[in-house]
């Protein structure tokens, strides 16, 4: 059995107003250093049998059809 990570993270360019909320949440309980905060999701996958380069392109597909939403997130597939 493998496990593969799926990190999605909504794009640079993207508003996040959870980001930013937990950034203020930071600064009134007295983390000033923290100077930005970005939200995201983290998926993990467990694959049955060895990962081969086949499966993880699956992986791939599904986290860029299913997971992701490509228009405003980006994702990354890691094996872990």
């Amino acid at each position: 059995m493998a496990r593969v990570v799926v990190d999605v993270m909504l794009k640079s360019e993207i508003l996040d107003p959870q980001g930013k909320a937990v950034h203020g949440a930071l600064h009134r309980l007295g983390f000033t250093d923290v100077t930005d905060v970005r939200q995201g999701k983290r998926f993990e996958l467990e694959v049955d049998g060895e990962l081969t380069d086949d499966k993880l392109a699956k992986v791939e597909e599904l986290a860029g059809s299913l997971l992701a939403n490509p228009v405003i997130e980006d994702f990354t597939v890691t094996p872990a």
